[in-house]
């Protein structure tokens, strides 16, 4: 199929043909048995630059677009250095002191916990606590940074045989607690298999952790299509969570719910989001307070 500009080249090859036969005196040949008056020749040469100029304009464009393109990946390269040093200062300027704080407090517990009050012994379990839970939310924000970077390598993944495999684990952790855990068999989808077990890691462990205080937990697996789209969705009958509050979930170090009611660093579902996005998807979350939750989320 002729461009506009192949057409226009071929009527003003045509016109001049018809110019030169009509200097000449040579009506007869005419190119393509078309009679194209001086008036169109002027026109389709005006047509023609216009034509030429509106593409070099485009070009022009594209030229420009191209090279924002490139110095955005550029600035993104520089960013990904920023953030691995960043990941590496992190990981040790932190973590360094951290660690020996740990181990004064180990030493103290070991050899001076016979002279210590109950108050004092009490202060020193919050103490290995604390730097407990903070090397937990060192190591939840490293991972959040790692899951941004990392390469999604996509297989064939038995999302419902990788469900069962987390529960029974929790299942085995806590054989006395009453449970029923409802997995439908056959969910298979794409996907990096070490990253959508870290999804269905947290998103059971959530589910397991948050119905600990009911006589009996729920905990279903499921999915169903909606709109051409497989949608899973974890659901239990926890405690649940106000809607009021449901764009905080997703953020990192925000948390519903207090410490001492349900331990956690707040940087889980932020992981679990990531991972989604990486994965063209999206998640989202429905609850009614004090009668669980239910987390949705697709992949593509």
């Amino acid at each position: 199929m002729e461009t506009e500009v192949e057409i226009l080249r071929r009527e003003l090859a045509e016109a001049r043909a018809l110019n030169e036969a009509l200097r000449t005196g040579q009506v007869d040949a005419v190119v393509g048995e078309k009679a194209v008056s001086m008036v169109r020749l002027h026109e389709v040469e005006q047509e023609l630059h216009e034509r030429q100029k509106e593409l070099e304009e485009k070009n022009t464009e594209l030229r420009k677009a191209y090279e924002t393109l490139r110095n955005r990946s550029l600035e993104l390269e520089r960013t990904n250095d920023e953030l691995k040093e960043f990941t590496y200062a992190v990981s040790h300027d932190l973590r360094t002191p951290l660690h020996t704080i740990s181990s004064f407090a180990e030493i103290l517990q070991e050899d001076y916990e016979e002279k210590l009050d109950e108050e004092g012994r009490m202060l020193l379990e919050k103490m290995l606590a604390e730097a407990e839970r903070m090397n937990t939310l060192i190591n939840e924000t490293l991972d959040l940074s790692r899951v941004s970077r990392m390469e999604v390598v996509r297989s064939t993944v038995d999302l419902s045989a990788m469900a069962k495999r987390i529960m029974d684990r929790y299942r085995q952790a806590e054989p006395h607690r009453e449970a029923e855990v409802a997995i439908l068999p056959g969910l298979v989808a794409r996907c990096d298999e070490r990253l959508m077990e870290r999804v269905l890691e947290n998103l059971l462990s959530n589910a397991w952790k948050y119905t600990g205080r009911k006589n009996k937990t729920v905990i279903v697996f499921t999915a169903e299509s909606k709109e051409g789209k497989t949608v899973y969705a974890v659901r239990d009958n926890g405690a649940g969570f106000s809607m009021e509050h449901a764009k905080r979930l997703f953020t990192p170090f925000q948390r519903l719910h207090a410490e001492k009611e349900f331990s956690g660093t707040g940087v889980g579902l932020s992981i679990v989001q990531r991972i989604i996005h990486r994965h063209g998807g999206r998640i989202w979350a429905e609850s009614d307070e004090g009668r669980g939750a239910s987390f949705y989320f697709t992949l593509e």
